[in-house]
């Protein structure tokens, strides 16, 4: 799996560069996420501006993210998604589960702005 991996104080940004989240990236994805989170990062910006499509097994990979942050009180965010992954999430219902924002700035803005909403 191709990717890059910016940490901050506040949070994780994980930028895939890979063309497909599939089968082949989703357990490598999953590991990675849930090693990410067990450094203390709650918040995690996944970008999947290089990716154009996406498989239930990377969908998956997207929702064990969402699960780890969530249960730790923090953020997941999807960012950058191509048209195909839009509609494979809207196919799954996934809208209302999932935070999505098109720019990374905006997922920024999001957990700084979380952060000061919670008590």
């Amino acid at each position: 799996m191709h990717y890059s991996l910016d940490k901050t104080e506040k949070y994780a940004v994980i930028r895939l560069h890979e063309q497909k989240l599939n089968t082949l990236i989703s357990a490598e994805l999953k590991s990675e996420l849930l090693i990410i989170n067990s450094q203390g990062y709650n918040n995690i910006i996944l970008d999947l501006s290089d990716t154009q499509f996406c498989d239930s097994s990377g969908l998956s990979a997207v929702l064990v993210g969402n699960r780890v942050c969530r249960n730790a009180g923090g953020s997941f965010i999807l960012t950058g998604l191509s048209e195909p992954i839009k509609k494979l999430i809207a196919i799954s219902q996934l809208e209302q589960v999932l935070v999505i924002t098109p720019t990374l700035d905006q997922a920024i803005e999001i957990i700084f702005t979380d952060e000061i909403e919670k008590p």
